[in-house]
Formats: C-alpha cells, sequence, structure tokens
C-alpha cells in the first residue's frame, strides 16, 4: 500500500519520512489552510527538497497560471486539485503535470455522476471527507458508500484516516472497490499541531500496514 503525507512544513520532518519510505509528500498551497506551506518554506527550499517520493502540490480552486507558476518553482511532480475544479480545467492541467483530483464526498452522493466526467482527463481520483476546510478536518466519511463501486481509475483514499483505523483499511481493502485502491493519504490524525506530524506515530502506522500486508 503506497502511502501520501500531506501537509507538510518542516523539512527535518519530510527527511525523516523518506527515511520511512513514504510514497507522496503533500504541500499545500492553499492559503487559507493552516498548513499552507509558504508560510513555513520557501518555493526554492521545497524545489530542493530531495528523496524518494514525489512532491505533491495542492490546491484549492487557483488559476492555471498559479498553479503552473508553483509547479515550475517549487519542482512539483504531481498537482492535486481540491477544489471545484471543473473536468476541462483539470485536462489542461493533466496535459502540463500529472493530477489527482479530489472528490469531497457527502453520505448521500452518487460518487460515479461526480467522478465520471473527470474519468478520461486526471490520473487519479481523491475521496475526502465534505467539509468546509476542504480537508484536513480529521473528519471520516462513510467508507461503505463505496463498497461496491467499480471507480475504474487508481484512487487515493483520504479523511481522518488514523492509527487506530487498521482494522477498517484491512477490511476495506478486501471489498471490491479497493482493487483500484492506490494508496492511503494521512495528515490531521497524525499531528502535533497543524503542519507539524508525529513521526514516530506515522512510523507506528506504516509498520502495522505492512505486518497486516495491506
Amino acid at each position: 500500500m503506497k502511502i501520501k503525507v500531506c501537509g507538510m512544513t518542516q523539512l527535518a520532518q519530510i527527511e525523516a519520512l523518506n527515511k520511512l519510505e513514504v510514497d507522496f509528500i503533500g504541500f499545500i498551497f492553499y492559503p487559507k489552510s493552516p498548513r499552507y506551506v509558504l508560510n513555513h518554506l520557501s518555493e526554492t527550499e521545497i524545489k530542493n527538497i530531495q528523496g524518494n517520493f514525489k512532491k505533491v502540490g495542492v490546491f484549492v480552486n487557483a488559476s492555471e497560471e498559479d498553479i503552473m507558476q508553483t509547479v515550475e518553482n517549487s519542482g512539483l511532480d504531481m498537482v492535486q486539485l481540491h477544489g471545484d475544479e471543473a473536468p476541462l480545467f483539470c485536462e489542461k492541467i493533466a496535459e502540463q503535470v500529472p493530477v489527482i483530483k479530489a472528490f469531497r464526498l457527502l453520505n448521500n452522493d452518487n460518487i460515479l455522476y461526480k467522478t465520471t466526467p473527470y474519468l478520461e482527463v486526471v490520473d487519479y481520483f481523491m475521496f475526502d471527507t465534505n467539509t468546509e476546510e476542504f480537508g484536513g478536518s480529521g473528519k471520516k466519511f462513510d467508507w461503505n458508500i463505496l463498497r461496491d463501486l467499480d471507480v475504474n481509475k487508481p484512487f487515493f483514499m483520504s479523511g481522518g484516516i488514523g492509527g487506530s483505523d487498521m482494522d477498517d483499511i484491512h477490511l476495506f481493502s478486501k471489498q471490491n472497490v479497493a482493487k483500484d485502491l492506490f494508496s492511503l493519504d494521512i495528515n490531521s490524525r497524525f499531528e502535533i499541531s497543524p503542519g507539524v506530524k508525529d513521526i514516530e506515530k506515522i512510523g507506528v502506522f506504516l509498520n502495522d500496514l505492512k505486518r497486516a500486508d495491506i
């Protein structure tokens, strides 16, 4: 199982996560977020970060110009569009850099109705909890609403995932929908404060995943 750790703001912690062999590091470029990375690191510092992971920039309803300028200035490998971006907009970005399109879900959503217009225009989906904060709330949605779906796109699972969720993750991994499960996305439930992670807690979580063969 691949792992993305989102909302990073500390260089030393990023190096620690590299040693833990995480797959994706997420940097939030949404100024209203308490994890807004440019309050802590410059674009040059982000660009100079080296590791065996992909650097993912998270944007919320930003312009194409701002996104692509940030990709260039910060040396990003991928873009996560976490707002209300239309399919055509996502396609324009995906022509230039790999794109994860996030869907903030309510428990009564028609998920395929929401995702189908994006199926051919982005590289990955992400399923997250619908909150006013556009993510990072620590709240879960009901994973059962995904259980019987055929997503047909590799997806990231997000939304309040914590160390106590191992049994639920294991059960979910056995569902039909999990054939497309690409990565778990963790954030606020592994924090000491916004943007500051509990590295030891993340290490335990990763070891638990390995032991469970998930």
